[in-house]
């Protein structure tokens, strides 16, 4: 992703955070996913007093997404406020590669910054596809 993406996709997220629902972590996070038409869509944490209920950022910027016809990404920055550079969990990581295991990642919180790709985060990522031979 070029610098001009990433700053664009990181302010996006940004705008989003203040909308998180963390009651119980205390921990806001908030998402911005690049359609590879172009077009964003942002997500925020969603907690819930039953923790299994729960639905991380990541989830609902690209939920958010497929609602809307789109199923290609290609960049997604993910802001916090947690003093830890907080990586998306598994089920975050299974659902980016479902869509775009190429798709780059951006995240940043007061720890710092950290880059990756959606296949980096989840090697051996579980797939209902046939392998190509």
């Amino acid at each position: 992703m070029d610098r001009q993406t990433e700053v664009m996709l990181l302010a996006r997220a940004r705008e989003t955070l203040k909308h998180a629902y963390a009651k119980y972590s205390k921990v806001h996070v908030a998402a911005a996913v690049l359609a590879v038409d172009g077009s964003i869509y942002t997500g925020v944490n969603v907690e819930n007093a039953s923790y299994g209920l729960t639905v991380c950022a990541e989830r609902n910027a690209i939920f958010s997404a497929v609602g809307q016809g789109r199923q290609r990404f290609s960049a997604m920055a993910i802001v916090s406020d947690s003093e830890y550079i907080n990586s998306p969990c598994g089920a975050c990581r299974q659902v980016m590669t479902e869509f775009s295991p190429d798709l780059e990642v951006v995240l940043d919180s007061p720890a710092g910054l950290f880059r990756s790709t959606a296949a980096q985060l989840l090697p051996g990522a579980f797939s209902m596809k046939e392998k190509e031979e």
